[in-house]
């Protein structure tokens, strides 16, 4: 008994189809893994009391998820830091020193907070250089930064505007 053309195609296409699909998956990634969760290791200094009440008061009006990216708990200064998502993007309130921002910075301005952006080898540090107490943002390369905005309504509520001076957004 001869096995029939379409047969004989079945039996051949089928061990091709796995593995082109099963390349694929891996070339693709796999899985997904899971999302970390744990807590993001974080600096925390020491701050007078005002700067201390404003942090506070941002950290208390940050949601528990942003853009999509669910808030995680933080190694130190919880009332001063905050972290969401994986790979983290980190939040530091009043532990920042002022910066000097160059003449020829390019600043940004995202609904009512005029930011400083630098690249950094693998990350984007987003600096605010109008508000009293001075905050950071820290964007790995592979997170999506364009939630940044969404952190402008807690910022404006709760940090103090500070004229920047010659700097202009």
């Amino acid at each position: 008994m001869t096995a029939s053309p379409a047969r004989l195609a079945t039996v051949t296409a089928i061990p091709v189809a796995l593995v082109v699909g099963v390349l694929a998956f891996w070339l693709l990634g796999g899985f997904p893994k899971a999302a970390a969760t744990g807590p993001v290791r974080t600096d925390a200094a020491s701050m007078d009391d005002a700067t201390t009440g404003i942090c506070r008061a941002l950290v208390a009006r940050l949601p528990e998820s942003l853009g999509g990216l669910h808030r995680r708990p933080v190694s130190a200064g919880p009332e001063q830091n905050a972290a969401f998502g994986d790979p983290a993007i980190v939040l530091s309130c009043g532990t920042v020193g002022r910066r000097a921002v160059p003449q020829d910075a390019q600043l940004m301005g995202l609904s009512d907070v005029c930011w400083y952006p630098e690249e950094r080898s693998g990350e984007t540090v987003w600096t605010t250089v109008d508000r009293q107490v001075p905050l950071r943002v820290v964007v790995p390369a592979k997170a999506d930064g364009a939630w940044l905005v969404n952190l402008s309504a807690p910022i404006v509520a709760a940090v103090p505007f500070a004229d920047p001076g010659t700097t202009h957004c």
